[in-house]
């Protein structure tokens, strides 16, 4: 009991978003401390890890043979355990830095559809790479509780969390999810579908990394000028030569409708089985549209005309659920509904 409670009197409290794509740590203190992507390097021969985050993800179809980069988790879970640990236990040692001791508390944000093994899974990897007590609390929750929405009022919240896994649509009240939607669909499946676009009209192959940054181009205003455009440059498929194109915002908007329309069914579906006061409510209020998902050009337009709700974005939607996560850990007593282990 002594010793735990050292370890607790020394233990730096962290508030962690693992997610699909990146995975972000906050401390009350400092804020948000870490934001790298959730990728880990590992030599193929001997399992060592050669990296972890920003310059593992550099190694994104870019590894030699003997080298593999992983992205451990998949539709917001673990999907390897091992490396997901290893990963973990990296930003961990990151963030604390010296206090080799120290053994924090952490609150970790999961999706809504998570099942008892993929909670286990979470809990236990946080444990073996070293937190002596772990949290879990629901990725919408925690986005309304950053975006400072009265979810411990009887009143309807909805949100809608576009993160690079999934898509979490969830009406919340009185601190509980009342009705919730993950889709594994996301910012992943837009990358894939930009890919598939590129090699179904061009025949050209690019790489995940190339596809991610193309969606991200799409919220530049110079896309909107007469005549701009992206300039991509993969390798042909007919005999491996590199090739360039030029791809138009509305080219990139196109091959990203079908991903964007199973959000949309998403959210319509969330409605159709909220109750008629809480949709009354939300219709009211508006939607909150978080996550990267959310920087989309033109997706919450979409989503106010499919819905006819109006929808308000974050100021910062990356960092929106970290933020709430956060604040429950901060304010845990105040917060006990939310957590659900």
């Amino acid at each position: 009991m002594v010793l735990n409670t050292f370890f607790s009197f020394l233990g730096k409290n962290l508030a962690m978003d693992l997610g699909t794509a990146n995975t972000l740590i906050y401390t009350p203190k400092k804020g948000i401390v870490l934001n790298e992507p959730s990728v880990v390097a590992l030599d193929n021969r001997t399992d060592n890890v050669v990296a972890v985050g920003k310059e593992a993800k550099e190694f994104l179809g870019r590894t030699p043979e003997r080298i593999k980069a992983i992205r451990p988790l998949k539709d917001g879970v673990i999907a390897d355990f091992e490396v997901t640990k290893i990963m973990i236990a990296f930003f961990i040692k990151k963030v604390i830095r010296g206090l080799q001791l120290a053994k924090p508390k952490i609150v970790i944000c999961v999706p809504t559809g998570i099942t008892q093994v993929e909670k286990r899974a979470v809990i236990e990897s946080a444990h073996q790479a070293g937190s002596r007590a772990v949290l879990l609390i629901e990725e919408p929750v925690s986005a309304a509780i950053g975006a400072k929405l009265p979810i411990e009022q009887p009143v309807g919240n909805m949100v809608v969390d576009i993160g690079g896994g999934t898509t979490e649509v969830a009406i919340i009240s009185l601190s509980s999810v009342t009705y919730a939607e993950s889709v594994r669909v996301a910012g992943d499946e837009m990358n894939e579908a930009i890919q598939r676009f590129i090699k179904n009209e061009y025949n050209i192959l690019i790489g995940e990394n190339a596809a991610e940054n193309i969606k991200l181009q799409l919220s530049s205003a110079e896309l909107d000028k007469e005549n701009a455009g992206i300039r991509v440059t993969g390798k042909t498929m007919i005999n491996g030569n590199p090739s360039s194109i030029r791809l138009s915002a509305e080219q990139i908007r196109s091959s990203v409708e079908e991903p964007v329309n199973a959000i949309i069914r998403a959210v319509r579906q969330a409605l159709e089985k909220t109750p008629p006061e809480l949709v009354t409510d939300i219709a009211n209020n508006g939607l909150l549209l978080t996550g990267g998902g959310a920087l989309l050009p033109g997706l919450d337009q979409l989503i106010r005309k499919e819905s006819q709700i109006s929808v308000f974005i974050d100021d910062d939607p990356l960092t929106t659920v970290l933020r709430g996560t956060g604040e429950a850990l901060k304010k845990e007593k105040d917060y006990k509904k939310v957590f659900i282990n």
